[in-house]
């Protein structure tokens, strides 16, 4: 088990028919006779029911739809036949005069359970029959479905999900990427280039006109690759045309890792490695650099590449790799994340939903969310048994909560605690506006994990003494949201976390 698989980035330098009637119809008659020795009188005689297609026979009406149910704003086919019938009227969620056979495209106006009714007349009489249709809530667009699996080869945990599509720009040239893991704690859409595909986007360049190559800096190690422009879809949502960094390039541009960039730790640029087929940063920045790297070639970010190799290089904020929900045309204020409460002994696997925009929609009201406002790095203070670690934030992208606390057995060979029962501890968080507020969390033994859960509450160590690293068992039974710096919603601007 390695000791920490969080993609925490390094802090910024900044979705019957009806039973037909039939009506019989009886005659009665008889006879006699006056003979002295009368016979027995014959039965009386009984008039035959009239056969099927007779001018008397009963009318029938058989009626249903092509489909029993369809979400608002889609239509169904309403279809219906009748025998021995020569006018029909319709009632209900439809009216007037109708053929006696047919049939027409539905679209409800409203969710519910419409009835269609129908009722045919022919000379033996009358019969109706109805049909309902349940109409369900259009999904929201705003929101896709995220999960925490074993990842997409069965080695993660504590790891959240969602598929993006990213396109060429403004084409029909589009790829689905699955497993794309959603990290609160970092910045911009990374993919890796064999799950993308031959889906052709065009290359970023340098004010010298050189293909620019990005270095994804993580808590755990770095991400390399090109920085290219691509339509980015997810749900209802697009960001058009934006900076996206394609991890591990066959371009022969990219082909040699920058030695300032090997410098930050691991090589991550392989799903193996990195556990999954990349990163949605939706932290509380819009660019991965921001105004630094516009001013200056910071170290180990972004690089000018040559022939004769890779150098650093400064980058305008429209060429930054860049987090997609900005872009959105309106839900772009920010993200939120929920995600169910994980038992003891964990889970082995959990369902929940990537919300996009705040106080945007129904579905993304802060309601009774207390909001903590950041500092400019987007961190916030936490106290725990005493110490203050003003560096501290929250991380979807960390696979436990990460602080330290020398009192907690570590695993061996792991920086992760292992507690022989689970912990009960707690914390407070306290942001720079004031707001504040304590948080219990439980530590569990990581064993767990060995018998394939992928979500358990778990902690460890990063042996960072100013941070607290709020990782993904935050999460668990928590809606979580993300401001996004300089964004407005109802309670206030970005950058903030809310719960």
């Amino acid at each position: 088990m390695t000791r920490l698989t969080s993609t925490a980035l390094a802090r910024r330098a900044r979705w019957a028919f009806a039973a037909l009637a039939t009506v019989l119809a009886a005659c009665g008659g008889g006879g006699g006779g006056s003979d002295p020795a009368p016979t027995p009188a014959a039965p009386p005689a009984t008039a035959p029911a009239p056969a099927p297609g007779s001018a008397t026979a009963a009318p029938t009406v058989q009626i249903g739809f092509s489909a029993s149910q369809v979400t608002l704003g889609q239509t169904a086919t309403l279809s219906w036949s009748t025998t021995n019938a020569s006018s029909c009227v319709a009632s209900g969620a439809w009216s007037g005069p109708q053929p006696t056979s047919g049939s027409v495209l539905v679209a409800p106006p409203s969710v519910g359970s419409p009835t269609y009714a129908l009722a045919c007349t022919g000379p033996g009489g009358t019969a109706s029959a109805t049909a309902s249709l349940s109409v369900a809530a259009a999904p929201p667009t705003n929101t896709v479905a995220m999960v925490v699996d074993r990842g997409p080869r069965g080695e993660s945990f504590n790891m959240p999900y969602v598929s993006v599509t990213v396109c060429s720009p403004g084409t029909a040239s589009c790829r689905t990427v699955d497993h794309v893991l959603v990290d609160t704690g970092s910045t911009g859409l990374r993919v890796m280039a064999a799950a993308l595909g031959p889906v052709g986007l065009p290359a970023v360049n340098s004010a010298a006109g050189a293909p620019v190559g990005s270095c994804g800096q993580f808590a755990s190690g770095f991400t390399w690759g090109s920085v290219r422009r691509a339509d980015v879809r997810m749900g209802g949502e697009a960001a058009v045309a934006i900076p996206v960094q394609v991890i591990s390039d066959p371009a022969a541009a990219y082909s040699t890792v920058p030695v300032g960039c090997q410098n930050t730790g691991p090589d991550l640029s392989t799903v193996a490695a990195l556990g999954a087929n990349g990163v949605l940063g939706v932290s509380q920045f819009a660019q991965d650099c921001g105004r630094a790297c516009v001013s200056s070639a910071s170290p180990g970010l972004y690089y000018a590449c040559g022939p004769g190799g890779c150098t650093s290089t400064s980058l305008p904020l429209a060429s930054q790799v860049a987090n997609p929900v900005p872009s959105f045309a309106v839900n772009n204020n920010g993200v939120a994340l929920s995600l169910p409460a994980v038992p003891p002994g964990g889970a082995s696997n959990v369902a929940g939903t990537l919300t996009f925009g705040i106080g945007t929609q129904p579905n993304n009201q802060l309601d009774a969310a207390t909001v903590y406002a950041t500092d400019q790095f987007g961190n916030f203070s936490t106290i725990y048994k005493g110490t203050t670690y003003p560096s501290s934030f929250i991380d979807s992208g960390s696979n436990g909560i990460f602080f330290t606390d020398p009192s907690l057995p570590l695993c061996p060979g792991s920086g992760f605690y292992c507690p022989p029962t689970p912990l009960t501890l707690s914390a407070e968080n306290i942001s720079p506006s004031g707001a504040r507020a304590t948080v219990n969390l439980t530590i569990e033994h990581v064993q767990p994990l060995v018998r394939g859960a992928s979500a358990l509450n778990v902690g460890g160590t990063l042996g960072l003494t100013r941070t607290f690293d709020w990782g993904l068992p935050f999460f668990f039974g928590r809606t979580v949201f993300v401001g996004i710096e300089g964004a407005t919603t109802p309670k206030g601007a970005g950058p903030f976390w809310a719960y």
